[in-house]
């Protein structure tokens, strides 16, 4: 590389700083709710005392099904409007709903504000993957987009640990205040230092595309966080997702035909992008299975507070965001392959120690650290690399898209990763030595779903430059 060319490199490194920093702090907010919600669960409960455990559910459902059906649109829109703007009216709906969440009156108004959480996370999570992507050179990607996926399974795994110590500490209304401090960061910093980046000659979706890809990812999540109180072989359940499934046919065959599609299609003859979404799909399943399951096991089989356990889980994700900043300047010399490779094969180990190791008496630093830490490398090495090689396969042109479609399969796998957990150990009628046996069938699956990861990973081209 020549001095000029360096300094050019350079130039761009420095000025996409600010890019990467604003839309790692937004994201970072929209993948906090999906979990910090769990711990305030209780105290929301206690508060609207009138509503049945069913309605109540849905402060949880209504913003992870709202986020998952509409991702996909919502980044088909990004590339038309631009990716600047997209995320600062997703940042301006995601604040101001958060303060109605934190201020409603009833369940109801709480509910409804947390739709239009889900419906700001949609619009601003694309569009913050689609300007860190547009910022830099090619071949930095691999570490800024690291660095960037980092932060979102950083602030997902942190939601425990954060929200324990924010319910105990001032209730849990303030849950949803903390949102407005990173908003108003977010709103004032990102008009001065983003460049915006747009395509005027992407086509605004067909309508019927849209209203049939949000209506199926709508109502498989629906079949999915159903699950845990129906069952997952019940009439309902099977019936909600059959529908799902047959309305997906239909939002395929019309995207086959219409001039306009939502989510092109032909994106899925690229090796990378193709393996990229499956690998994510099924990583992001043992993610939630694990990291739900690890606070139930210390909640449930070894009777810890939600707070002990949340700080007892909180070491990981700061291993994550140290290790993915790491991984992502290796990748730069070997490849996102190999590390993914590794990674999958790691999730495999960690769940077998996990069986042979954890015991029905709390024993934490001999059963529950050693294969943590090994999760929490494997996280570092998944989650980045599976983003940024699937990514970088993207054209420009469809960066938000396909950064939608990523992020929406990522969404789909840790909500069906937590429903699984919940199927597995989730009837509260069992005995305390009961439940601990029923916690096998969910290493098992991270076993499994670990070797499929690494297999997801063979068929991937090389990315290492050369």
């Amino acid at each position: 590389m020549s001095a000029s060319s360096s300094d050019a490199t350079e130039a761009q490194l420095s000025k996409g700083g600010p890019t990467l920093a604003i839309a790692s702090l937004a994201a970072m907010a929209t993948y906090l709710d999906s979990s910090v919600l769990f711990v305030a669960f209780p105290d929301i409960t206690q508060s609207f005392t009138a509503a049945t455990t069913s309605t109540l559910s849905w402060v949880l459902n209504a913003y992870t099904i709202t986020f998952a059906a509409l991702l996909i649109p919502a980044g088909k829109l990004a590339d038309r409007v631009g990716s600047k703007q997209a995320l600062l009216v997703g940042a301006l709906i995601f604040t101001a709903a958060s303060m109605v969440c934190g201020l409603s009156p009833s369940i109801e108004i709480l509910i409804f504000a947390r739709i239009i959480q889900g419906l700001g996370a949609a619009v601003l999570v694309p569009s913050s993957l689609a300007l860190v992507l547009s910022a830099y050179p090619r071949e930095k990607l691999p570490q800024v987009v690291a660095i960037w996926g980092a932060m979102g399974a950083f602030s997902a795994a942190l939601g425990p640990s954060v929200g324990g110590v924010i319910v105990n500490g001032l209730g849990w209304r303030w849950i949803f205040f903390m949102n407005l401090p990173i908003g108003a960061v977010t709103l004032i910093l990102g008009p001065r230092y983003l460049k915006e980046s747009k395509n005027p000659e992407v086509r605004v979706p067909n309508l019927i595309g849209v209203a049939l890809v949000a209506v199926a990812a709508g109502v498989m999540s629906f079949a999915i966080v159903n699950s845990d109180t129906a069952g997952w072989a019940s009439a309902t359940t099977l019936t909600i997702a059959l529908i799902g499934v047959a309305i997906l046919v239909l939002f395929v065959a019309h995207q086959k035909r219409t001039q306009a599609p939502t989510l092109d299609l032909d994106l899925f003859a690229l090796t990378n992008f193709r393996w990229g979404i499956i690998a994510m799909f099924i990583y992001a399943i043992s993610f939630g299975a694990m990291f739900f399951g690890s606070l139930l096991f210390m909640v449930e089989v070894w009777q810890w507070s939600i707070l002990k356990a949340g700080f007892a889980i909180a070491p990981g994700p700061a291993l994550v965001a140290i290790l993915a900043a790491v991984f992502g300047k290796l990748a730069l010399r070997v490849g996102q392959r190999p590390l993914i490779l590794t990674g999958g094969v790691l999730l495999t180990v960690s769940a077998i120690y996990w069986l042979i190791a954890l015991s029905f008496e709390p024993n934490y630093w001999v059963g529950f650290v050693p294969p943590f830490t090994i999760v929490a490398i494997s996280i570092a090495l998944i989650f980045p690399q599976v983003t940024s090689i699937a990514a970088q396969a993207l054209p420009a042109d469809r960066s938000g898209v396909g950064s939608a479609a990523i992020q929406s399969v990522r969404q789909f796998g840790q909500t069906f990763g937590v429903a699984l957990t919940l199927a597995f150990v989730g009837n509260t009628s069992y005995a305390r030595r009961e439940l601990y046996g029923h916690f096998d069938q969910i290493w098992w699956t991270l076993a499994i779903l670990g070797l499929l990861t690494t297999l997801c990973g063979v068929p991937m081209a090389v990315t290492k430059k050369d």
